[in-house]
């Protein structure tokens, strides 16, 4: 028995393996959308990022179900090792780098409309927002070359100090009140927006001065990985106005912003309502499976690197996309982030959706939920399908 598992094991092929390679077509949504217009005429499929992560994306999730399979424990360090899952995610970057400067280009060409550039700009920052997910697979990492790759995909969106608060402050406060990352049942997306984005500067800042201060460092130097993560974004963007204008400076800061929304939108998501219990210690236990919403949804996590397996993520933060797994006490998103992003920039569908969830997770106890301090308890919902 033994030597026919063996034999099983090494047989075993990866099913998906090429598959991640669909992850590129993100950053070549700016190129695709040229094309379309080209071949169409219509001007309105500059608008086609948003198209295609918001609708296209939700209906194929749909159609292709969902892939609860994982790889067999005996391949995981071989699987880890393989470099071509690395190469997946440093291609984004030249593909993301070359799509921006091509969307300056038309934005200074003067041969859009505003309508137009206005599109272009959100399908860029589909392609930035996104960005900060590769960003978010490499900075985990311990090569120096994937960290430095990190800090420049975060340059696009301005949104560097998530190198540094991600990391070193939702992975320790993950799932308790004092994370900014960590939402609130009965807070809507567009309450929790402006409290991730503040609260997320302010803890990167506090947690790098902390560190530079113990290493006898000064904090506004060279040193602060805040300040220089920043820097590129202001190197990027003034590069880019200095070569085509002016002109893209607003386009610029606006796929920006709609970038780093829509990580906080994901950041949203992926918590909302779980909360870690204190111990008789007063310290917060430690994070498990249930203290993150799952998808096992394809397609979403083939264009996300297996984001939406984000328990063993955070039980696991060094560990490679290609092997994050499954698990079956972890909770459930209904469908894959594709279309939970659509219900949560709506909020009466969401709580309808995600409240009856978070009942049944925890029984119908909510005190055991990190529930909004303001927020008006539901009576318990009828359970939702899916």
């Amino acid at each position: 028995m033994p030597h026919h598992r063996g034999q099983e094991i090494r047989r075993w092929r990866d099913p998906k393996r090429y598959l991640w390679l669909l992850a590129l077509a993100v950053p070549t949504l700016p190129f695709q959308a040229g094309g379309l217009v080209a071949l169409t005429g219509l001007g309105a499929l500059w608008w086609w990022g948003p198209v295609f992560a918001f609708v296209l994306l939700p209906l194929i999730d749909h159609l292709t179900g969902k892939d609860s399979a994982n790889p067999p424990e005996e391949v995981m360090k071989a699987l880890e090792a393989d470099r071509y899952y690395r190469w997946c995610t440093y291609l984004y970057l030249p593909l993301q780098f070359g799509a921006l400067v091509w969307a300056c280009e038309r934005w200074a060409g003067g041969e859009l409309s505003v309508a137009e550039s206005l599109g272009l700009a959100a399908t860029t920052g589909v392609v930035a927002g996104v960005a900060i997910n590769t960003a978010h697979e490499l900075g985990h990492k311990r090569e120096r070359l994937e960290r430095r790759l990190s800090r420049m995909a975060l340059a696009q969106s301005g949104y560097g100090h998530f190198y540094v608060e991600h990391n070193h402050g939702h992975h320790i406060r993950v799932a308790t009140p004092e994370d900014p990352a960590s939402s609130r049942m009965g807070e809507s997306f567009w309450r929790f927006l402006p409290r991730a984005v503040v609260g997320s500067l302010r803890s990167a800042w506090r947690l790098e001065s902390r560190r530079l201060r113990r290493r006898d460092r000064r904090v506004w130097s060279h040193h602060n990985d805040v300040l220089t993560s920043w820097a590129l974004t202001v190197v990027l963007f003034t590069a880019l106005a200095a070569s085509f204008g002016g002109i893209v400076l607003p386009y610029l800061l606006l796929q920006a912003v709609l970038g780093f929304c829509l990580l906080e939108t994901v950041n949203y998501l992926e918590h909302y309502g779980l909360l870690r219990q204190r111990r008789p210690d007063g310290r917060y236990e430690r994070v498990s499976p249930r203290h993150s919403w799952n998808s096992d949804n394809t397609v979403s996590n083939l264009f996300l690197f297996q984001l939406q397996r984000h328990s063993d993520h955070h039980a696991n933060p060094l560990r490679r996309y290609q092997t994050l797994r499954h698990f079956e006490e972890a909770p459930q998103l209904p469908s894959g982030y594709a279309t939970m992003i659509v219900v949560a920039w709506w909020p009466p569908l969401w709580r309808r959706v995600m409240d009856p969830r978070l009942h049944r997770h925890y029984a119908g106890d909510l005190s055991r939920a990190n529930v909004h301090p303001s927020a008006r308890m539901p009576r318990p919902a009828r359970a939702v399908s899916g």
